[in-house]
């Protein structure tokens, strides 16, 4: 997706089409090329197929057809743990055992680096993890005891404990507040990290992304840099909503707001 034509194609989806058993089309004929340093933000309304796509290009489910290359080699030609170093996923469905610490759970991301990493290059990148995540404090604490946005702030911890080559997220900010929500995703984009996130946050994409999928109805319908493919058109076209950008009242910048239809009026809500 990038602009760039040097940088290495790290992901290669071509014709990636998924049905169910009772012959349903949850995505249809999707090809994607990700190149090193790409931050894609894969949106659309429920049902568009989003996750499903993730999970594809994640390993994650076997498409019915189409195929999958990451980092030039075919996705099945990749021992797990091979598979593990090169790339970390994050679920919107993760349910890791409750009783684990916050500590142990991020650590679980070291696994795949236990054979060429000593135990205190591990300490150092769990410590780390947990401290940009602002997990500090919460080591000890049981899973089961914390609240729903620290959960998801350590399963991001771990998955970048993993220093993976590309990084899956399914709406990493679902149960944090808006505020955290653009605090997550700012640090996740500043790593540089090439990443594949799916997102509903709208107006967040053009501040973070540097490229977007836009999804509808399992049909990949438009793709490639934000600012080309979250346009007002298009957004209006999949959503049905209006997306604008206005100055902002006391600073020298443009703001994204969605225009929201309630009943047979307008709120703009951001």
């Amino acid at each position: 997706m990038t602009d760039s034509p040097g940088s290495p194609v790290v992901l290669q989806a071509e014709g990636l089409t998924y049905r169910t058993g009772a012959g349903r089309s949850l995505v249809a004929n999707a090809s994607v090329t990700v190149r090193s340093g790409d931050m894609v933000a894969i949106a659309g309304p429920n049902g568009a197929g989003k996750s499903t796509l993730l999970r594809m290009l994640a390993g994650l489910l076997a498409p019915t057809e189409g195929s999958l290359q990451l980092c030039g080699r075919p996705f099945n030609a990749y021992a797990p743990l091979e598979r593990a170093r090169r790339i970390a996923y994050v679920g919107q469905l993760d349910e890791p055992d409750r009783r684990l610490t916050v500590y142990d759970y991020v650590a679980l991301g070291r696994i795949p680096h236990r054979a060429s990493a000593s135990r205190a290059e591990d300490r150092r990148i769990v410590e780390e993890a947990i401290a940009e995540l602002r997990l500090t404090g919460k080591e000890l604490s049981p899973l089961g005891q914390i609240s729903g946005g620290e959960l998801q702030r350590a399963s991001v911890a771990r998955a970048l404990c993993q220093q993976p080559d590309v990084l899956f997220l399914d709406e990493p900010t679902n149960h944090l507040d808006p505020k955290a929500k653009g605090t997550l995703l700012s640090l996740l984009f500043a790593r540089g990290i090439t990443s594949l996130c799916v997102l509903h946050e709208l107006a967040l994409i053009p501040k973070l992304a540097s490229h977007t999928l836009l999804m509808n109805r399992g049909q990949v319908v438009a793709a490639g840099r934000t600012a080309d493919v979250l346009t007002a058109q298009a957004v209006h076209q999949v959503f049905g909503v209006d997306f604008l950008h206005l100055a902002h009242p006391t600073e020298d910048r443009l703001v994204s707001v969605l225009d929201i239809p309630v009943g047979s009026s307008h709120s703009a809500s951001s």
